[in-house]
């Protein structure tokens, strides 16, 4: 990776994902570790207004803000499935300004 990639973290071999950046990765599963995943994730939603998800190869921090979003879509014609979709907002970075 080159200096100027804004995606490179010098610290670390991983890739670092930030703000300005389209990124997507899909994973096939089995139950108990997406189960892991999920309560992972939930811990982290739990602490606080930050999470990070990584891997060896990417590191992805998100400051998220309110209200977040769950969508529930059964679709039970032909092959049964049950989609789960978690949305959360980015946290805003600025302040109003002051009142004087």
């Amino acid at each position: 990776m080159s200096e100027d990639d804004p995606t490179s973290d010098s610290d670390d071999e991983r890739t670092l994902i930030r703000t300005g950046r389209d990124f997507e990765q899909e994973y096939r599963l089995d139950a108990d570790e997406a189960g892991r995943f999920l309560i992972d994730l939930g811990e982290q939603l739990r602490e606080g207004d930050e999470l990070t998800i990584a891997t060896d190869e990417w590191e992805l921090p998100f400051a998220f803000g309110e209200p977040v979003g769950l969508e529930v879509d059964f679709e039970g014609v032909d092959d049964p499935e049950l989609e789960i979709e978690l949305e959360l907002p980015g946290r805003p970075d600025e302040r109003a300004p002051d009142v004087e």
